[in-house]
C-alpha cells in the first residue's frame, strides 16, 4: 500500500505530539482524522476557550478534528469508526479503552518519551532526569491493555548531558519522535515491524522498576538533606515546569522560591543545612555534602530571574 492509500487517524494534545504530526503531514501521508482534547476555559471568567496546539496544528492544515469528552461514548465511537482508519498513532495524549485501539487492522501504536520498558507513566523526561540517568530516549510500541507495556517496535537512544534539563531533552525528543514516528509508519507499510515483548527485553531488574509517575506539588519540594548532587538532578529535572520549589525566610517572613538552574559547589558554610544565604554576591543553599548555588529562582507572583537581579531586590544573611 502506498502512503497515501494509508488511512491514519491521529491522536494527542500537547507540543510534543505536534512535531510528529507535522513530519506526516509534511511528508504526504494520509491524517484522516485528528483526535485531541476538548477546548478548556481560560481567563478569569472562564468565557474563552483555549484550543490545544494539537488542535491548532491540525485546523491549520485543513484536518478534521474530533475533541470527545469520554473515549467510550457511543456518538464518538461511531464517528471514529467513520474514519475507517487502518492505522492509529498516540502521542502525549489519554488512556485509551480496547474499542478504540483495536479498531484499525493495522493496529494502534504510541510514541513514548523513555526507553521502555524504562519509566512508563506519565512523566518518563522529568523523572529519568531526576533520577540522574545519563541517557533516555524515545519508543514507539503497539498498544495493548495494561499502559506503556505493549511491545517495543523501534527505539532511539539519547544522551543526557549534566546540565541538561526537563525542557532541552523533551524538545530535542520531540524532534527525533517525529522522525522515528514517519519510520514506524514506513516499517509497518512495508511489513518490516518485528515488535518485541518488553517482557523479553534483556534488561536489568531495576529497568522495569523505574516508573514515571505523574508529577504533583509535592514531588516539587526540595530536601536540602539529601545529597547535593540529587538536588542538581531534581531541580533540573522540573526545570522550567512544574518547577522544583522550597520555602525559606525571604524578607522577615516565610516565602516560597521556585528554581529553576543550580549547580553544584565545594565547600561548606557555618550555616545550618537548608539555610538560604548570600556570599559574594552569590546564592547559596548549604547542604550535608556541598552547597548548592542558585542561578535562577522565582518568587510567587514575581518574574523569574538571575540569582544576581534577585539579590539586587532582598536582604539575606551572609
Amino acid at each position: 500500500m502506498e502512503k497515501q492509500a494509508l488511512r491514519i487517524v491521529y491522536m494527542g494534545t500537547p507540543d510534543f505530539a505536534v512535531e510528529p504530526l507535522r513530519c506526516l503531514v509534511e511528508g504526504g501521508y494520509n491524517v484522516v482524522g485528528v483526535i485531541t482534547m476538548p477546548d478548556k476555559p481560560i481567563g478569569r471568567h472562564q468565557t474563552q476557550l483555549s484550543q490545544s496546539p494539537v488542535k491548532q496544528y491540525a485546523t491549520s492544515q485543513g484536518l478534521r478534528v474530533l475533541q470527545p469528552e469520554r473515549l467510550k461514548d457511543e456518538t464518538f465511537i461511531q464517528d471514529l469508526r467513520s474514519l475507517q482508519a487502518d492505522l492509529q498513532i498516540v502521542v502525549a495524549f489519554r488512556m485509551l479503552p480496547e474499542v478504540v485501539w483495536q479498531m484499525p487492522r493495522l493496529g494502534t501504536f504510541n510514541l513514548h518519551a523513555s526507553l521502555l520498558p524504562r519509566y512508563r507513566g506519565a512523566a518518563p523526561i522529568n523523572w529519568a532526569i531526576i533520577n540522574g540517568d545519563e541517557e533516555t530516549g524515545i519508543t514507539t510500541f503497539f498498544l495493548q491493555h495494561a499502559i506503556d507495556t505493549g511491545n517495543v517496535i523501534q527505539q532511539e537512544r539519547v544522551p543526557i548531558g549534566p546540565e541538561d534539563n526537563a525542557e532541552t531533552i523533551h524538545d530535542r525528543l520531540m524532534l527525533l519522535g517525529g522522525r522515528l514516528v514517519v519510520e514506524t509508519v514506513d516499517n509497518i507499510l512495508a511489513d518490516r515491524v518485528h515488535p518485541i515483548p518488553q517482557e523479553e527485553m534483556t534488561l536489568p531488574v531495576a529497568d522495569y522498576q523505574r516508573q514515571a509517575p505523574k508529577i504533583f506539588k509535592d514531588t516539587c519540594r526540595i530536601d536540602w538533606q539529601q545529597p547535593a548532587e540529587q538536588t542538581h538532578n531534581h531541580i533540573r529535572g522540573l526545570s522550567p515546569y512544574p518547577g522544583a520549589w522550597s520555602e525559606f525566610e525571604i524578607g522577615g517572613r516565610q516565602q516560597v522560591l521556585k528554581i529553576y538552574c543550580s549547580r553544584r559547589v565545594e565547600g561548606m558554610s557555618q550555616h545550618p543545612v537548608g539555610t538560604l544565604f548570600a556570599a559574594d554576591g552569590h546564592l547559596y543553599v548549604q547542604q550535608p555534602d556541598a552547597l548548592q548555588e542558585l542561578l535562577q529562582v522565582q518568587l510567587s507572583g514575581k518574574k523569574r530571574m538571575a540569582a544576581a537581579d534577585f539579590l539586587r531586590g532582598i536582604r539575606l544573611s551572609e
